[in-house]
Parts: C-alpha cells; sequence; structure tokens
C-alpha cells in the first residue's frame, strides 16, 4: 500500500467500509455522512481543498431498494450526485455500485459490455452514479457488487438468522438468482487493486464471490452453517410483493477483473462459513 498513501473511505458505517477498516486501519480518512455530506458541493469541495488523498473509496450509498421507489430525490442524490461530487473534487476514485443495474432478463452472467436496464429507481440511480463518477473523475473504477453481505450492518445473512431463531419455518424466493458476495473478499479485492489502477484509467468491473444461487438457496445454506432448524421453503416472487422490481437473473461475469488485477475469488459457500464463524465470536 506504500503508492497509495493517502485515502478517503465514505459510507464509513457500512458492510463494505467496515471491512476495509480492518485491512487499512487507521491510516485511512474514515466519513460518514456526519462527517461529510458528499451531496453538498460547498462541503465537499472544502474538505478536499483542507487535504489531498491518493483515492477515494466510496462506500456511501441509498440501499432501501423498496423505499427508493417513493424517495427518488434522496436515492438521486446519494447514489448519484454524490459520487459526482467526490469524483470531481477527489480526481481519482473507486465508486461501489450494484448488479441492479441490469433488468434480468439475460440466460448468462452479465459482462461489463452488456447494457444495463434497470428496473428500479435504485438501480437507476446506482447507473446514474456510475455514468457521472466515469465523467467526472480523471481516473475512475465502477465496481458493480452483488447480494452483500457480513457481521456488520443490515444484510440477509443477519436477517435470515434472525428470523430463522424466531420462526419454525421461513419462505424464501427460490425465482430470483445471483451471487452472494461476502464483504471482507471485496475489501480484499479492492485493497489488492489500487496499487495496480493506472493514472488516467476508466473502467467498469464486475464483482462478486463464485458460484450461483438463489435467495432461497442461500437461506438454506445459511441455516445449515449456523446449525438453526428452520425449515426454508421455496416460493416464487410473485408470492412476497414488493415495491421495487428486482432482477430475476444478476449473476455477474468476473472474468475481466480477475484477468486486469490477477485475482482468485472464493466461492460463496467459502465466504458464508467464514462470515458465520466470525458471528459466532462476536455472540
Amino acid at each position: 500500500m506504500d503508492c497509495v498513501a493517502h485515502i478517503l473511505v465514505t459510507g464509513s458505517n457500512g458492510q463494505l467500509a467496515n471491512e476495509l477498516r480492518l485491512l487499512l486501519g487507521d491510516s485511512v480518512v474514515y466519513a460518514d455522512r456526519h462527517d461529510l455530506d458528499i451531496t453538498n458541493e460547498a462541503a465537499v469541495k472544502a474538505f478536499f481543498e483542507e487535504q489531498s488523498f491518493d483515492f477515494v473509496i466510496n462506500c456511501a450509498a441509498y440501499t432501501a431498494v423498496d423505499k427508493a421507489e417513493d424517495d427518488f430525490e434522496a436515492a438521486d442524490r446519494i447514489n448519484r450526485l454524490g459520487p459526482a461530487l467526490l469524483a470531481k473534487y477527489g480526481k481519482r476514485i473507486i465508486h461501489m455500485s450494484s448488479d441492479y443495474v441490469f433488468e434480468g432478463l439475460s440466460s448468462r452472467p452479465y459482462t461489463e459490455k452488456d447494457v444495463a436496464k434497470p428496473l428500479s429507481v435504485y438501480g437507476s440511480t446506482k447507473l446514474a452514479g456510475e455514468n457521472t463518477v466515469l465523467a467526472e473523475a480523471e481516473t475512475a473504477v465502477v465496481i458493480r457488487a452483488s447480494w452483500m453481505f457480513s457481521r456488520y450492518g443490515e444484510n440477509f445473512v443477519k436477517t435470515v438468522l434472525r428470523l430463522g431463531a424466531e420462526n419454525d419455518s421461513l419462505g424464501i424466493v427460490f425465482d430470483q438468482i445471483g451471487t452472494p458476495t461476502y464483504a471482507a473478499d471485496l475489501a480484499a479485492t479492492i485493497v489488492a487493486m489500487l496499487p495496480q489502477i493506472k493514472a488516467g484509467t476508466k473502467e467498469i468491473y464486475h464483482y462478486s464471490n463464485e458460484g450461483v444461487a438463489s435467495w432461497y438457496d442461500f437461506a438454506v445454506a445459511i441455516m445449515r452453517e449456523s446449525g438453526l432448524a428452520c425449515e426454508v421453503r421455496p416460493i416464487e416472487t410473485s408470492e412476497y410483493p414488493t415495491r421495487a422490481t428486482r432482477p430475476a437473473y444478476s449473476v455477474l461475469n468476473k472474468a475481466k477483473i480477475r484477468r486486469d488485477f490477477g485475482l482468485t475469488i472464493p466461492h460463496w459457500m467459502d465466504g458464508l462459513k467464514r462470515c458465520i464463524a466470525k458471528l459466532n465470536e462476536q455472540a
């Protein structure tokens, strides 16, 4: 990390930022919304005038997918405007995006060259954030990730563990297919990428753990690994209506990021086992 001496991590209370903190330590500046309102141009400009950074890692995001349908302005400010300002004044940025930029009609894993057609306000604001980061920054790497989980914050693993302890059975959708991403593995990937990013780079990359799963498969594995006796029942998306439409298939092709950065990516089950072990240690 010697060649990347000074880093700003935004969204510092989130899953990915907490995992980055474990790897990068206190030599990095961490900012949450109370430290820096990324949607306030005057505040962002002043922040970067006071100190310079070799890289910004933007983990800040509006992630309430269903709420965003009725709160476009807030989702747009955090997912599009904030990243634009960080890219404009920070100049060199790694920006986190989402598999929800895709409509989910593919029958093969999505590559970075596939056309993005989001189905939701969340997905459309994340896509707008990608575009503005690539336009505004001098050096920009956009990483689309999917189904993130960790021991931190709110996520599917922690929700299923809580509901599994409270119920004898759960219905989980089996007709939405993607790949879980262990935030600790993504954080390690970002740290490995940083010294290799060349000035002037403007690229989109896909990252998740390896393998494919439905939310049902994921929940079954969580119950098995945690030793909970709760039965998981497969249900259709139509039986669990949500405000926002999710892509039915959002598996990401990771050949580009593996090739460009020499990565070996663990399977999602391996990540899940390590995550549950960490949660057990905390408990």
